[in-house]
């Protein structure tokens, strides 16, 4: 059984339940705390798995560039106040694209026995009301890796990172040359493809 939830978020699990797959998101939603609802629920092959089963995913990290950031949505966006320059994140994002060993991107602990990831898209979006989405799609993405390639576009915004470095940061192999880890805060899994 395959469970859709906010943000195109996938779980599955096993169930001997009797309740029919058409009003089984209905059933778990009367179960649930307000804070999470199920969408939709469909059977899928035993042999499915939502995390190891997937070709692509889609995060999205969101940043509020202003100057006083918000209260309202601090934990669920990252405020950045140094205003950021958008146009050499959007130059120095494209270098991620592709097939790389994303080894200085990576926590340390992380337990991947390769850290080769292919990113088919990568974005810097400028939106309204001081908001900037960075948003990755790739094959998969080590722990902690959006946040420490966001950490090192935040570093180009700043001017600490020219564009044309994060080619050289990336063949380093070395996590010392990658901006830091930004917070949790403002970093969603939009979309997992199968």
């Amino acid at each position: 059984m395959r469970v859709y939830m906010l943000y195109g978020q996938v779980a599955n699990f096993k169930t001997n339940s009797t309740i029919p797959i058409e009003k089984f998101a209905i059933a778990i939603n009367s179960n649930l705390k307000k804070s999470i609802i199920i969408k939709s629920a469909e059977e899928v092959d035993e042999k499915f798995h939502s995390r190891l089963s997937c070709k692509k995913k889609t995060y999205r990290y969101v940043i509020n560039n202003s100057k006083y950031g918000t209260a309202i949505y601090r934990n669920l966006e990252t405020c950045i106040k140094e205003k950021l320059d958008v146009k050499k994140m959007q130059e120095a994002v494209k270098y991620f694209e592709g097939e790389h060993d994303f080894k200085a991107f990576k926590a340390s602990g992380t337990s991947s026995k390769s850290s080769v990831r292919t990113i088919y898209k990568a974005e810097v979006l400028e939106k309204e009301n001081d908001r900037i989405y960075i948003e990755l799609t790739g094959s998969g993405f080590l722990y902690n890796m959006v946040r420490i390639i966001v950490g090192t576009l935040v570093e180009v915004g700043i001017g600490k990172i020219e564009p044309q470095n994060i080619k050289n940061i990336i063949e380093s192999k070395d996590r010392k040359n990658a901006g830091k880890t930004l917070p949790p805060q403002g970093l969603y899994l939009l979309k997992v493809e199968y």
